[in-house]
C-alpha cells in the first residue's frame, strides 16, 4: 500500500487513489512547487479544474518533475459557464492548450446544473473527446443520485468518476453506495473539511491512539471506505503528512465511530441549488 496504489475504472483504466489537490492555488510559482514536490514525494494523481487558473501551473509542474507524463493521472473539470456541446468542447481544447498536453486523464463535468439543464448535452461532448481518444476516462462532480439517473437516459458511457464534497460531517453513504452499484468510483473533494474537523474530540483521541495527525485518521478513513481522495496543501510537510496513511489500520469501531460524525454540513454549495 503506497501512494502508487491505484484503482481500475469500469473501462480499466488504473487510477491513483490518493492525489493532490491544487483548488485556490492561483500563484503559478507557489502553485509549481507544491505539486512538483508532491510528486517527488510520490503523489501521481494532481486535481485541476479550468475555474481554479492553475492549469497552466499543473502542467510546468509535471514538466519540472523529472516524472514521465504518462505516469502522472491528470484531472479537469469543464467549469458551469461552459456547458452544452460545443462549448465544452472548446473549452477541453482551452484547458489542453494551457497545460500543455496532448491528452487528459480524466475530465469532469465541474456541476450538474440541474435548472439551467445542460449537462446532458455537455456529457455527450465528453463521450465523443473519449471515443477520439483525448481523454482517458470520463466524469462528473458533485452530482447527486437523481442527476445521475437523469444522465442515464442519454449516456451512452456510464462517469467512471463522480468526485464530490465527503467527509466525516458529510459522508454521502446513500450515494457512495448507489454509485458502487453503478461502477462509478466516488472522489472526495474538501476531504479534511478544510480543518473544520481538526478539533473534534472522535477524532484527535482516535489519532491519539494510533500517534497520528487528525487528517491522517480522515484520509485512512477515505481509503478504508475505498472513497479516492485529494486533499489539497501547498505545505511541503503537510503534503508529506498527508500522504502517511499506509501505515496503520483504523478498527472497525473507530471506523463507525468516524461514521457516526454525519449530520450533513457542507462547505460547499448544494448541488441542488448552485446555478451560477
Amino acid at each position: 500500500m503506497t501512494l502508487q496504489e491505484t484503482t481500475v475504472l469500469h473501462n480499466g483504466l488504473k487510477m491513483p487513489v490518493f492525489g493532490l489537490g491544487v483548488y485556490k492555488i492561483p500563484d503559478e510559482q507557489q502553485g509549481v512547487e507544491a505539486i512538483v514536490h508532491a510528486i517527488k514525494t510520490g503523489y501521481r494523481l494532481i486535481d485541476t479544474a479550468s475555474l481554479y487558473d492553475n492549469e497552466a501551473a499543473v502542467g510546468e509542474a509535471v514538466r519540472q518533475s523529472g516524472v514521465n507524463r504518462e505516469d502522472i493521472f491528470v484531472t479537469s473539470k469543464v467549469w458551469n459557464t461552459d456547458q452544452g456541446y460545443e462549448e465544452t468542447l472548446k473549452a477541453f481544447e482551452v484547458s489542453l492548450e494551457k497545460l500543455g498536453f496532448d491528452y487528459l486523464d480524466l475530465y469532469l463535468i465541474h456541476w450538474p446544473m440541474p435548472k439551467t439543464d445542460k449537462f446532458k448535452e455537455t456529457w455527450r461532448a465528453l463521450e465523443k473527446l473519449y471515443q477520439d481518444k483525448k481523454v482517458r476516462a470520463i466524469g462528473v462532480s458533485n452530482f447527486n443520485i437523481n442527476h445521475l439517473e437523469d444522465l442515464k437516459t442519454t449516456a451512452t458511457i456510464l462517469p467512471m468518476v463522480n468526485q464530490v464534497e465527503c467527509h466525516p460531517h458529510l459522508n454521502q453513504q446513500d450515494l457512495r453506495a448507489y454509485c458502487q452499484a453503478e461502477g462509478i468510483k466516488v472522489q472526495a473533494w474538501s476531504p479534511l473539511k478544510r480543518g473544520d474537523l481538526f478539533e473534534l474530540d472522535t477524532l484527535t483521541e482516535i489519532a491519539k491512539q494510533h500517534q497520528k495527525t487528525v487528517a491522517q485518521v480522515i484520509l485512512r478513513w477515505d481509503y478504508q471506505h475505498g472513497i479516492l481522495t485529494i486533499p489539497k496543501s501547498v505545505t511541503p510537510s503537510r503534503i508529506e503528512e498527508n500522504a502517511n496513511i499506509f501505515d496503520f489500520t483504523l478498527s472497525e469501531t473507530e471506523m463507525n465511530q468516524i461514521d457516526a460524525l454525519h449530520n450533513g454540513d457542507r462547505t460547499g454549495p448544494d448541488p441542488e441549488e448552485l446555478n451560477a
